[in-house]
């Protein structure tokens, strides 16, 4: 993901995409992210309640996105 970020990076500042593409694609990233923070800490949870931490499942962007700090 730090590649794929790093890439967007060079490709916008080559010209070879525009910023709203650019910023799209970040977009998707960061929601990949944090579907894989969430699964990090459903691992944990389970672990942590002696429980199966393969048990975790990713979740929809859209859930894990609503979720409030």
């Amino acid at each position: 993901m730090v590649a794929d970020e790093k890439a967007l990076r060079d490709l916008l500042a080559a010209g070879s995409i525009d910023g709203v593409t650019e910023q799209e694609r970040l977009a998707a990233l960061e929601r990949e992210l944090d579907q894989c923070w969430d699964l990090l800490r459903q691992r944990r949870a389970l672990t942590d309640a002696g429980e199966d931490p393969g048990d975790a499942k990713v979740r929809p962007a859209s859930t894990v996105e609503n979720y409030r700090s």
